[in-house]
């Protein structure tokens, strides 16, 4: 049986060396590099044999070696004129995993798999950070980077505050999901807006806010009147992306909520679809204008707003909760309804989370917040756009709402 294990351990050793290699050694038939197949290879072998030694200090001594060896090539390939270092990190990189066989063979087996592919994508990756990522869009992931990493671990994770009703752990992890959506689709608005035509453009963006989009569409329609459908499908399909975000949120608060309120969530997303399918199909032979440009509204000052919001619809719910029961929460739902729907829902999962209410009780508040929402969006076009706009606009949203709340009352029979 030991045997079988230290031929177990060595043939896992062989492949991380023989796959990372591989790769190294297609990259050195295109430029010059120090280490092909065979150097890996024989370092993934090093760095097992080395752990399966009785001696702790040898492991440490082989990735010494190594480690010298990487930089006495680099400093010779210098006088090439190239200074890249990839190579010689990854054969480091390659004898640890090769040690790690030993003592976690699986995970020693993934992560050559995730080096290996981050080596062969090497220019697809030079390619899309060099020359399609912003720096804007960069300044994105250091922000949700610093929110994660660094904000994230220092706060608490407990009930406080008025009414006990704030995790600020829970609170902010919310917002960097929101954070992390509003970055997709802000990338994809750039990325497809121009080649998949405004209402992939209103789609997208509906990512970033929903009634700013139906706001900019409807200014975009008032100025550019031909090109009707175009803008009354961006704005309809922007609430397909409001609902697919408000399911996200609610999942990331509290699973019972989410499988409560799916049925709703998913019907009105599901009739925001279609409606806004039928009008995208309407404008297929429309020459639309240029699409419209979007302002960027992700920074920190987006984000500590959100926060702030969730924050006081939080203790808001919690204290109609507290002073008028179910009636109060379907109240603090309709006013963070036309506020911030998001927020609103997440308040009421939270109050699931923390058991103040049962997940059955918290489809009725939703239903109220996305109907208060909708209203709101029925506002934006009717002020922001024609009177064509708002025609077809408004009864998309209602047929919106009637399909949440048909599917919600389903749910509360089934549940």
């Amino acid at each position: 049986m030991a045997d079988i294990a230290l031929m177990h351990h060595l043939l896992i050793a062989l492949g991380i060396g023989l796959l990372i290699g591989a790769e190294r050694e297609r990259r050195k038939a295109q430029r010059p590099a120090s280490a092909g197949l065979r150097s890996f290879t024989i370092a993934s072998l090093m760095g097992c044999a080395s752990a399966l030694t009785p001696w702790n200090w040898m492991s440490g001594v082989i990735l010494a070696c190594i480690t010298a060896l990487a930089l006495f090539s680099n400093w010779q390939r210098r006088a090439s004129g190239d200074p890249g270092i990839t190579t010689e990190i990854a054969l480091i990189t390659t004898t640890l995993l090769g040690a790690l066989s030993v003592g976690a063979p699986a995970l020693a087996g993934a992560g050559a798999v995730l080096i290996t592919i981050i080596l062969a994508a090497r220019d697809p990756l030079h390619r899309f950070v060099g020359q399609m990522v912003t720096a804007d869009e960069v300044a994105d992931v250091l922000l949700i980077s610093g929110a994660t990493l660094i904000i994230l671990p220092m706060l608490p994770d407990r009930p406080m505050g008025p009414f006990a009703a704030l995790n600020p752990h829970a609170i902010w992890l919310v917002v960097i999901m929101i954070l992390g959506i509003n970055a997709v689709g802000q990338l994809a608005t750039r990325l497809l807006g121009a080649r998949l035509g405004v209402p992939m453009l209103g789609l997208v963006s509906g990512f970033i806010s929903s009634s700013a989009t139906i706001g900019a569409m409807g200014a975009w329609v008032r100025v550019n009147p031909a090109s009707l459908s175009a803008g009354v499908a961006a704005a309809v399909l922007s609430t397909v992306a409001n609902y697919v975000q408000m399911a996200v949120v609610i999942a990331v608060t509290d699973r019972s909520a989410f499988v409560a309120t799916a049925a709703p969530v998913a019907a009105a997303a599901l009739a925001a679809a279609l409606s806004g399918g039928w009008f995208m199909m309407v404008a297929w032979r429309e020459t639309s204008a240029e699409p419209p440009k979007f302002s960027r509204s992700f920074n920190v000052m987006i984000a500590l707003m959100f926060a702030a919001m969730l924050a006081g619809m939080l203790i808001l719910v919690a204290a109609m909760r507290a002073w008028f029961g179910a009636v109060g929460i379907a109240a603090a739902a309709a006013i963070g309804g036309v506020l911030d729907v998001h927020a609103a829902v997440i308040s009421i999962a939270t109050q699931v989370n923390e058991r103040t209410i049962t997940s059955t009780q918290a489809i009725v508040p939703v239903l109220i917040a996305c109907t208060t929402s909708s209203i709101a969006k029925m506002l934006f076009s009717a002020t922001a756009g024609t009177r064509a706009f708002a025609a077809r606009v408004i009864p998309a949203q209602a047929g919106i709402i009637a399909a949440s709340w048909i599917a919600g009352l389903v749910a509360l029979q089934i549940l």
